[in-house]
């Protein structure tokens, strides 16, 4: 579809509108962690909802709500205090070829990374995962992203086929389920769709999210070249969609998921 420059920013503009709103939540896997007021009850449930976000957004919403429903409703809470009976209860989970060894040590990790606050006196948050590789000036979220998988599977007895559930730009993934949720977490205005409850990292520092469907409306668009569908790419599209908007570019990820999952652009 050949625009220009302006028309193409008019239109993606409107389509922000259009799918940047409360009626987009109900049948999107951020309807889990809008079920949730506390803020590590927000991460953590929007963290395992983004790892299980591939495949049918029906069977995604079914699955993330399985987990919870194991954890009482009450994700922190359950990080927190869960023993070895209640880690019982995770056992037999599957989504896809995300399984119980899976989510077991998802649970260890994040009980080890909330005992493990640098500074005792903040407030506990999943947010510190990621920003405690970030520099200041950091154009992106890419150190965070590498350092966040380092630092994800340093613990002890780490399963070989958990590796697989979490991305890495230095595998050249893009990154899209990790870009969603820190989409989730960081961008903030006036819509109520995403929280923005993460303040270290700027909206201007994401990374859009690429899927398939990104990936073709991009192309159709122009504003990705790259054959690939790798990081590089994600950071081309970023690039070109901060020529729009520089400080808020992945903005455009509901312009552009809109287009290709929902209207099959």
């Amino acid at each position: 579809m050949a625009m220009n420059s302006s028309a193409l920013k008019i239109y993606l503009d409107r389509k922000v509108d259009e799918f940047n709103r409360p009626a987009f939540i109900v049948n999107d896997p951020i309807s889990i962690p809008h079920l949730f007021t506390k803020k590590q009850d927000i991460e953590i449930a929007g963290f395992l909802t983004a790892i299980l976000a591939w495949g049918n957004r029906t069977s995604i919403i079914r699955k993330s709500k399985d987990i919870l429903r194991r954890m009482d409703f009450a994700p922190y809470e359950f990080v927190r205090n869960a023993g070895e009976k209640d880690l019982m209860n995770l056992q037999d989970f599957k989504h896809r070829t995300f399984n119980a060894t899976d989510l077991l040590y998802f649970v260890g990790f994040l009980q080890f990374h909330y005992k493990d606050q640098p500074d005792s006196t903040a407030e506990p948050s999943l947010e510190t995962a990621f920003t405690r590789f970030m520099q200041p000036g950091d154009r992106s979220v890419e150190q965070a992203l590498n350092g966040f998988y380092q630092y994800f599977f340093s613990l002890e007895q780490v399963p070989d086929r958990t590796k697989k559930h979490i991305a890495t730009p230095e595998k050249k993934s893009t990154c899209k389920r990790l870009n969603m949720y820190l989409r989730w977490m960081v961008r903030k205005d006036d819509r109520k769709v995403d929280f923005g409850i993460w303040r270290q990292i700027s909206s201007a520092q994401l990374v859009c999210p690429v899927d398939l469907h990104v990936a073709r409306v991009a192309r159709g668009f122009g504003i990705i070249s790259r054959k690939q569908t790798d990081w590089k790419a994600a950071l081309e599209l970023t690039d070109n969609l901060k020529n729009f908007d520089a400080e808020d570019p992945v903005k455009y990820d509901f312009a552009l998921f809109g287009l290709g999952a929902m209207e099959k652009f």
